[in-house]
């Protein structure tokens, strides 16, 4: 990322691909990831069909009947056992994504008009909040937090601290991390800077997720683009903006009122608790 001639935050994104945990994605949840992989694409740990395609767990809501498993087993649904490795990969060209900006490799870079960190939390945080300003938001990227998956070490469902999703890639003192995103605000006006924001996909109540699925991701996205551009559309609350009543656009889901409500219920306590770990 840098800053053009006129205080614009730019960015270049360095990958040439996309990759992504296979189990749990499919036509349902994530359409576009689907197409992207149909082809020119490398697998890694899945199962095997015997006509040599892929399977994993979460693709289709019947399962084959018969499989090679990510261990070269043969495997059946009466196995016992997952067909697919619980952070089985796929990666392939960002050129093969139906629906990426024409701009994508703009030597220029895109302008940023916001900046997105999310942590997996079955409680706590909301689905979506804005920080109150610059600052606030280079404190919401240093403090995020994940509950274990199989992607990492350590037992799964524990909380573990990762700021800014950096823990193993940043090769310096995160200090000094810290401290370049603190200095961004001295490079331009606050009017341009990007504004930042926090999702968390994974809000869960006895063990069901309250939001439905990625497929309906794009809602609150709407809702951040809307921000970017100074919609009045959010409320002010102790830990940032959140979008006020009927802001979030819900046409076509059928999602309880009740479960909206947890999903961006804030409890001072749980918060309070969340500082002093």
């Amino acid at each position: 990322m840098k800053f053009d001639s006129e205080g614009q935050l730019r960015a270049v994104n360095p990958e040439a691909g996309f990759f992504g945990v296979a189990p749990g994605t499919s036509y349902d949840t994530n359409p576009n990831a689907m197409e992207t992989i149909k082809s020119n694409t490398i697998f890694t740990n899945v199962a095997a069909t015997p006509d040599g395609d892929v399977w994993w767990e979460g693709m289709t809501k019947e399962k084959p009947h018969n499989l090679t498993d990510w261990q070269g087993k043969p495997w059946t649904p009466q196995s016992g056992t997952k067909a697919a490795h619980p952070n089985s990969r796929f990666t392939a060209p960002s050129s093969q994504c139906p629906v990426i900006d024409p701009a994508w490799e703009d030597p220029a870079g895109v302008p940023i008009s916001a900046i997105i960190f999310g942590g997996r939390r079955s409680s706590v945080v909301p689905l979506v909040y804005q920080a109150l300003n610059w600052e606030h938001g280079v404190y919401v990227g240093a403090s995020v937090s994940s509950e274990q998956t199989s992607a990492a070490e350590g037992k799964v469902g524990e909380l573990r601290h990762d700021p800014y999703a950096m823990l193993p890639f940043c090769g310096y003192n995160m200090g000094d991390y810290f401290n370049h995103w603190m200095e961004f605000s001295k490079k331009t006006s606050p009017q341009k800077l990007p504004k930042i924001f926090h999702v968390n996909w994974f809000r869960q109540e006895n063990g069901r997720f309250l939001w439905p699925g990625f497929g309906e991701n794009s809602r609150v996205l709407k809702w951040i683009c809307e921000r970017t551009d100074n919609m009045d559309n959010m409320k002010e609350t102790a830990i940032g903006f959140v979008p006020k009543e009927g802001a979030l656009d819900l046409k076509g889901l059928n999602i309880a009122d009740e479960d909206m409500g947890k999903l961006f219920r804030i409890e001072k306590s749980s918060w309070a608790n969340e500082v002093w770990i």
